[in-house]
């Protein structure tokens, strides 16, 4: 939460009433640091950091940390630059941003309806961009508006779901309810345009659905990078109105706050967080709903720092699950496939401990 104040830059103040928070201040802006989370992010990012070097030396033609470091800065051989710079690295910087910005949603979205079943692919958000994204490939309009078009597909179910759950209030139970009807509806018509489809146009359309990073490029890269600059401090910059929503409707309207148009902006962000990614590497199951609550387990409730948490541990999952499937099992598996083995059981359990009934 940021506030103005009369003073110039200080030496961090610890905050009196919880020796684990400081106060920053720069300039006229004060900024709450919770130096656990702060802590837990960085042991995060630095193990990130490690598992993606690992990853660039893993392959049918192994590499060296040198050769990986001569590939990277460009003073490698010519086969270690070809390799990593052309192979692997686009293909794991994808894989971390796309779960880091999966996760991200994931977190908005089940801060903002108070609910911690809902992620953008179990309430339809993520099949609404796919509906669309196959629709776009099926018909062979250009591949280059893909991105924008997931997008437009994924507000629009979000907006489908808001509207049928709205009854005069936001309820979370009822909102889950109805985003798993939206989710089914439009799985079929996603499968309907498969099936409709000439078999050349449906078997790239299937592959796309598996959720995979294989075909990553720099483009890829560059869009998702381009995506995170705007939206990543968009997000941030209303957590406190996150944090305000947890203690529901009422008391944020209390103090001021303009519920229903912070609440749309939540939901456009988190739906480009989570659109952009299904475009790029088609949808990739329950990222969005275990890596928020891995992060609130570790760091408490959302934050700006929590957030920021739950962004590096859904590039490590989904970094993990795209390792795993290339080099830990007998046969290639795209990074989909792992995740949705590990969260189905997980959402079952999750609904088991919160005794959620749907």
């Amino acid at each position: 939460m940021a506030a103005p104040l009369d003073k110039a830059f200080r030496k961090p103040d610890p905050m009196p009433h919880d020796s684990r928070l400081f106060l920053l201040r720069i300039g006229g802006t004060a900024f709450r640091i919770n130096l656990k989370t702060l802590r837990l992010t960085m042991i995060a990012g630095s193990s990130l950091m490690a598992l993606l070097v690992w990853g660039l030396t893993l392959g049918s033609f192994p590499l060296s940390l040198g050769e990986v470091y001569g590939g990277v800065t460009g003073s490698g051989t010519e086969d270690a630059l070809f390799i990593v710079r052309e192979l692997r690295l686009p293909r794991a910087l994808t894989a971390v941003i796309v779960g880091g910005m999966l996760a991200m949603s994931g977190a908005i979205f089940q801060g903002l309806v108070r609910n911690p079943l809902v992620s953008p692919d179990i309430i339809g958000i993520n099949s609404g961009a796919a509906v669309a994204a196959v629709f776009w490939i099926v018909t062979g309009l250009p591949l280059a508006h893909l991105p924008l078009v997931a997008f437009v597909g994924a507000l629009a179910a979000a907006a489908v779901v808001y509207l049928l759950s709205w009854r005069g209030r936001m309820s979370p139970s009822r909102l889950v309810l109805v985003g798993i009807g939206v989710n089914a509806a439009l799985t079929a018509g996603t499968t309907f345009l498969i099936v409709r489809a000439e078999i050349n146009d449906a078997s790239r359309a299937v592959l796309w659905l598996t959720g995979s990073v294989y075909s990553a490029n720099w483009s890829d890269v560059i869009v998702l990078s381009a995506a995170m600059t705007i939206l990543v401090p968009a997000s941030l910059s209303m957590t406190w109105h996150l944090r305000l929503f947890q203690a529901g409707d009422i008391t944020a309207r209390s103090v001021g706050a303009p519920l229903e148009r912070t609440r749309l902006a939540l939901i456009v962000v988190a739906c480009g967080l989570s659109s952009l990614t299904v475009a790029v590497a088609g949808p990739i199951g329950f990222v969005a709903l275990m890596t928020p609550h891995l992060a609130r387990m570790m760091a408490g409730p959302i934050s700006g720092g929590v957030l920021l948490l739950a962004g590096v541990l859904g590039a490590m999952l989904t970094l993990s699950a795209d390792m795993a499937g290339q080099h830990a099992l007998p046969v290639n598996l795209p990074v989909g496939v792992l995740t949705a083995a590990v969260g189905a059981p997980y959402f079952l359990f999750l609904l088991y401990r919160t005794n959620t009934r749907l």
